[in-house]
Order: structure tokens, then sequence, then C-alpha cells
């Protein structure tokens, strides 16, 4: 029987992001794939600055900027046409190193990641693989699966076994854990389109058109693509509302027939709803199998990547050293109230859009002299899980500083902690098993340690912080706990 350290169900964004880094590692990993290649129809049109930085670690930036646009944020419309509210994406590189939004095509993306993929030797990917039962042992992971174009069955062991598999994972119902409905399930139709030529009087933004009449949502996509959504009402009929006829109608304010082409048309139902346990044993889920969120925050895919980005390194770790189970489990306690503060923010902006200036999104709005009111971003920190939680910066996205040979933090440390030590600790970098750096070397170091008001602080490979030492005087204590990472 064959065996692998990790087998990953699934390779979607989520799925596809996981294996890149846990291969970055050096370890073997199984991906099962059911479909016999990637969807080439759009889906997923978003992410943020702290999603480039996890496609910088794994090494595709370069060549997938290629297939992206800054996004420049979004506007909330009344039925009036008055805007209420503005979310806008300023055109500036954050701390994360990037800028704060971008836009991108779904299929491109899944074709780097698989790309960058065939750079492992240790990677085996095996497309129209159904899986058919999973079951857990003391050391290791048994996934029984049928080859559904060869008629074939086959068996293999793995150390760990990740689901990737979406809202209807099997990897979930194997677990025997159901997810906890939070309240927000509505019908709304999705329709991208191609444009045969640009059209200037389209928005160059995100418009949520806040109408409780008829709810809809304009997305500015990549090159000639544009994509609307409108809620669907109990009584209509699916089939009425994606006739060409309904379509072309619902589009006659924007464009007409024949100024693009129809792409796609389907009808998705957006929920909001977190899996109660995303571990069991050695086996684990992420993405759309562990959480769901209506899109009107573009954060779905994002959060299935920050659970790759949390949960790779962890994993690793326990493969370098030994299994810990105590260890593992942060990864839920972690990314639960991460990834619920996104969806609770996520489904009161869907209220939002629903019934206009009715709702409070969320306390990042301010309100300018002429009444305009504008949203900022949230960035929600770890849930309580490694290192002090007592700790103020514990949590939180550590930034992308520059060191002053040009290169930054992440092209250092892609795959490991770090020490970040103050000048007046240099003395101490022999003690730390760790890779070590201070504020001699990274620019604007030393005003960010004081920020933190602390002297020392451990970066975790997935860019969080893990703890922070207040005083020199407590430095020793401080590195003899967290030499173990």
């Amino acid at each position: 029987m064959k065996e692998f350290d990790v087998t990953i169900i699934g390779l979607g964004p989520t799925g596809g992001t996981l294996a890149n880094l846990i291969a970055l590692s050096g370890f073997s990993v199984l991906i099962l794939e059911r479909e016999k290649s990637y969807y080439n129809l759009p889906r997923a049109v978003h992410f943020d600055d702290e999603i480039m930085r996890v496609f910088q670690t794994i090494g595709i930036t370069k060549d997938f900027l290629k297939h992206t646009i800054i996004n420049k944020g979004t506007k909330f419309v009344n039925s009036k046409g008055r805007i209420v509210l503005d979310w806008p994406r300023p055109r500036k590189i954050t701390d994360n190193g990037w800028y704060p939004s971008y836009r991108f095509h779904q299929p491109d993306l899944e074709r780097q990641l698989r790309k960058q993929l065939k750079k492992y030797n240790k990677v085996k990917i095996q497309y129209n693989s159904k899986v058919n039962r999973i079951k857990n042992y003391n050391d290791y992971v048994k996934v029984y699966f049928s080859n559904t174009k060869l008629n074939s069955f086959q068996e293999v062991k793995s150390k760990y076994l990740i689901g990737c598999d979406g809202a209807n994972s099997v990897t979930r119902n194997e677990m025997k854990t159901k997810m906890n409905n939070l309240g927000f399930t509505q019908r709304w139709a999705v329709i991208d389109l191609i444009l045969k030529k640009n059209k200037k009087n389209l928005p160059d933004r995100t418009i949520q058109y806040s109408n409780p009449k008829q709810p809809a949502t304009y997305c500015r996509n990549v090159g000639k693509r544009r994509r609307w959504e409108f809620a669907i009402k109990k009584k209509q009929s699916e089939k009425t509302i994606l006739s060409e006829k309904y379509i072309w109608n619902f589009l006659k304010p924007w464009l007409q027939k024949k100024e693009a082409y129809l792409e796609r048309k389907t009808i998705y139902t957006f929920k909001s709803a977190i899996s109660r346990n995303w571990i069991n044993g050695r086996i684990f889920i992420a993405g759309d199998a562990a959480h769901l969120m209506p899109p009107f925050m573009g954060q779905g895919m994002c959060a299935g990547i920050r659970d790759a980005s949390n949960l790779a390194w962890k994993i690793a770790k326990c493969l370098k050293n030994k299994h810990d189970e105590k260890f593992l489990r942060s990864y839920q306690s972690e990314r639960f109230t991460n990834v619920k503060e996104y969806v609770e923010t996520t489904m009161r902006m869907g209220e939002f859009v629903n019934a206009a200036e009715s709702i409070e999104i969320t306390n990042n709005i301010s309100s300018g002299s002429d009444g305009t009111k504008s949203m900022q971003s949230i960035k929600p920190v770890l849930g309580k899980g490694l290192g002090d939680n007592n700790d103020i910066n514990r949590g939180k996205i550590f930034p992308q500083l520059k060191l002053k040979n040009g290169k930054t933090l992440d092209d250092m440390f892609s795959c490991s902690p770090i020490l970040i030590l103050s000048s007046e600790l240099k003395n101490k970098k022999k003690l730390s098993k760790i890779a070590t750096i201070n504020d001699k070397d990274v620019l604007g170091l030393a005003t960010l340690l004081k920020s933190y008001k602390s002297k020392a602080i451990i970066v975790r490979p997935d860019r969080f912080i893990l703890q922070s030492c207040k005083s020199v005087k407590s430095f020793d204590k401080f590195i003899k706990y967290f030499n173990k990472f």
C-alpha cells in the first residue's frame, strides 16, 4: 500500500494552496481530485493583501500578478442612486507588502497553483478520484477511493488527511460532524459576461445596489469580464430567472445583448454556516468544507486560504518532530473565531444590501462632514490558541518589512518562525534555536518594536505573532519556552 505524509482531498484554491505550502517544507503529498481538470468558468473573483502574501510564500506571484487587477473598492447605492456607504480600497501598499484588494479569474489561479505543484517530485495528483471511505487510526489515516474513469479502486495511507472538498464535503460527512447554520440563506442569480469591447460607462469598482425591491451586485472583474448578481424572490421560478429573456431584461440599464457574451449563468443559495468540528484524530477539514459565507465581502476563498496557511506549518512541524494533538487542535480554535467574524460581518453586509441604511455592518464605519459614510476593512486577530492569550500582540499579523539588503522578511523566512530582536538584546542571539534578526538588519523595525511595546517578538511561519517579550529582564524565560518552535 502506498504511503504519503499528507493526503489532500480537493484541488481548488484551498487544496492547491495547502499542497504547495506542505510541499515547500519537503513532505510527500497525495491530492485526490474528483474532476478531470480545473473548472474553466468564473467562480471566486476577489482576494486581499493577506492572501497575496501567502501566494508570495508559495512562489506564484510573479506570473499570477499578470492575471489580476487592483480592486478600487465597493460603493453601496440605494434605490434613488445615492451612495449610502463607501468602502474604498486605496491604491497603497499595506503592511502585508501588497495592495489591499485584487480581482482575478479563478481558473487563472488554479492553473498557477497546479503549475507550481509540478515542481515537487513528492507531490502526486490523481484526477477522476471519488473518495468512498476514510478511516482514522492512531498513527495514520487510510482513504479508500475509486477512479471514475477507469472504474478501479485504491487505498492509501498517510500521516494526515485534509478535506478541502467544498460545501458538500465527503470528509466532513466521514467525520460525522454537522454545520451550524448562522442564519443567512438566500437564493441569488450569478451572471458572468465578457464584453465585446470596453464600455466606459460601466463602473470601475464593485457596486452593491441596496434596493429592497431588487438587491443586486455589480463586479468589475479582470479584462473584459463583468459580473452581476441579484436576489431571487421566493415565488420566482429558477427556469424563468435563467432564461436569456429575463437576464437581458435585467441587464438593460447597463448594456445590451449585442455588447457582451454570456459566459455563465447559475443560481447559488448563499449561506452562512460553520462546522462544529474541524478535526477528528488525524483528519481535518478546511475551506468551504469547514465554513460558508455569502459573497458580499469577497472573503469566501480568502477564508479557506487562511485555513491552509494556519494548518500547513503546524502539520509540517508535527511531521518533522512528532504528532502533537494539543498543538494541532489550535488550528480550529484560532481559525474558528477569526472566520466567524468575517461570516457575521458578511451577513450584516448582505442584510444592508437587502434593506439599505437599516443595518449597522461594522463598527469600522465613519461619517464625513458632508454626511457620507465610509467603511474600513476588518482584520480579525486569531482566536485563542498558541502563545499567551493575554499578550495583546499575540494573534496579530506581523508586517512584511524590508531588510537592508533589499529582500523582505517573507523572502528570507518562508517556512520557519523568526525571532525579532531589539538591538538591546543582540548579545542574546545565540540563545535562540530559531532564526534571528534584529533592528539593525531591518528597516523601520526599531520603531515597530516600540509600537508593540516589545523587546522581542516570535513570528510564526504564517506571519502571525506567536508571542512578544516586553522587557530585557524577562527574555531568558521567554526564549526558553519558545525554543521548541
